[in-house]
């Protein structure tokens, strides 16, 4: 009876904690999305250029790096919000080049719409499902290499359907990543950190979005 009571205990406390990470990091999350579009909208104010493809790969690993090291400390926070921050003033300059096209400002509502209705779908899906999304994680890691070097081939030798499918690719990896860090939170098996879980689900959201704005893009011949 004991036992019972000792395993019940450690379900219940199990829960509750499950439940202040997903809180914190939706929390986090929303704010840092909100920050992003605060800084890709200064970006267009200011005119800026889309930035060099180096300079971002360096801003923005950089900054990753940096939220991973700080994660456990009081500066987590603040290295959050400043590679979102980054993320979004990346961002603005491409809005910008879409909405100088005729049907640019839908393309972007469209494809904003639809990364919402899939990041809320797919979550639905790990949090009410209750299945374990574990096994995704070699899928993940297999598939970030598969698709770093087809973006870098994709980039040199300009081939149009091997970008479309890069961006393809990216929009079933990005969903892949929601659903596997969703199920991470929790099974408790892996994230516990709600910095790095919302890092993480930033990120796929992101990815999510450019690749679905440049299929309809490339769909509408644009």
């Amino acid at each position: 009876m004991a036992y019972q009571d000792t395993q019940l205990t450690r379900q219940q406390t199990q829960v509750v904690s499950t439940n202040k990470v997903l809180r914190n990091t939706y929390g986090l999350l929303a704010m840092t999305l909100l920050f992003s579009a605060v800084t890709a909208g200064a970006a267009m104010a200011m005119g800026i250029e889309r930035m060099n493809i180096l300079v971002f790969f360096i801003g923005a690993y950089g900054l990753m790096f940096l939220v991973h090291k700080t994660a456990n400390s009081a500066l987590g926070l603040l290295s959050t919000f400043a590679f979102t921050g980054f993320m979004g003033f990346t961002l603005g300059p491409i809005l910008s080049a879409y909405l100088a096209l005729p049907n640019g400002a839908a393309l972007i509502m469209n494809a904003l719409a639809m990364t919402g209705l899939t990041f809320i779908g797919l979550s639905a899906v790990a949090l009410v499902s209750k299945k374990d999304f574990s096994f995704l994680g070699n899928f993940l890691l297999a598939g970030a290499i598969v698709l770093i070097l087809a973006m870098v081939a994709g980039l040199v030798f300009q081939i149009p359907t091997l970008m479309l499918m890069v961006s393809a690719g990216f929009v079933l990896f990005a969903s892949a990543a929601i659903l596997y860090q969703t199920s991470e939170i929790v099974h408790r098996a892996g994230e516990t950190n709600y910095i790095l879980a919302t890092i993480t689900l930033y990120v796929s959201i992101y990815n999510l979005f450019i690749s679905l704005l440049s299929l309809l893009g490339i769909m509408s011949s644009d």
